[in-house]
């Protein structure tokens, strides 16, 4: 067998195995499936000279998110700095998530009638741009933390993916290790994300984790490599779905708030 066909035909048995895995899954999540959670993100380059105005910025956009959260139009609020830059990318963002896609754009439209969207450091800012995000896979703790770390992962699916490709890639591989860490602490969120509003390629899904501090992320990086090892053919399928060429991470210092 040569080597192409031979990783053609790993990649077969990969995703029949994960058909196997995903049919009882799907049997007991049916029942229980989760409303969709949308987060509505904000991105913001702002010059370095700044960047103590813009966590007084983010302090007084508390009140009413605190309020959100209390009314229940909201679950969960927060802000983040990105540590490792890049010529054209971001250094901050504030987000929000909600149930609904009213909950989102209530918050929105009651930053816009407080005039804190046009602030002077927000004005400032020498690139700015807004996501929606939905997940049907998510979990976390209640409460507030800070001085935690997010790690964002984006991947694109290939052109022959399943349909269902992130279902089958979420419920296998993705919720498993991820409810694991959440249950010991390693981590306090997680979510797989797509566009709610469209602004990147279709196939494009991030996956999204905070961690409590930073031993958590090496934590997160022995609790991968040990499920690799516990389901080797679970990697093949992901490898077989997914185009790596334009996959890329971020690392992100973080504040944050859930119900």
């Amino acid at each position: 067998m040569n080597r192409k066909l031979g990783g053609i035909f790993a990649s077969v048995c990969a995703l029949a195995m994960l058909a196997v895995w995903a049919a009882p899954a799907n049997a007991q999540e049916e029942s229980k499936e989760k409303p969709p959670l949308y987060t509505y993100v904000s991105d913001w380059t702002i010059p370095r000279a700044h960047w103590a105005d813009m966590e007084k910025n983010d302090a007084a956009d508390g009140p009413l998110l605190d309020k959100a959260v209390a009314d229940g139009t909201i679950v969960g609020y927060g802000s983040d700095i990105n540590l490792v830059h890049q010529p054209e990318g971001s250094t901050h963002d504030e987000w929000w998530s909600a149930t609904s896609m009213a909950g989102v754009l209530k918050v929105l439209e009651g930053f816009y009638k407080s005039g804190s969207t046009t602030t002077t450091v927000l004005a400032g800012a020498t690139k700015h741009s807004d996501a929606i995000y939905v997940s049907r896979h998510y979990h976390w703790h209640s409460g507030s933390f800070k001085g935690a770390y997010t790690r964002v992962a984006s991947y694109k699916l290939k052109a022959d993916a399943p349909d269902d490709a992130i279902e089958i890639l979420s419920k296998n591989l993705f919720d498993p290790l991820l409810e694991k860490l959440l249950a010991d602490g390693t981590i306090l969120e997680y979510e797989i994300d797509i566009e709610a509003i469209h602004t990147e390629n279709p196939g494009t899904f991030w996956v999204t984790f905070v961690a409590a501090n930073a031993e958590g992320l090496d934590k997160f990086n022995a609790a991968l490599r040990d499920s690799n090892k516990a389901a080797p053919l679970a990697f093949p399928a992901f490898d077989s779905m997914v185009d790596f060429t334009p996959h890329r991470d971020g690392l992100e210092s973080s504040i944050g708030t859930y119900k």
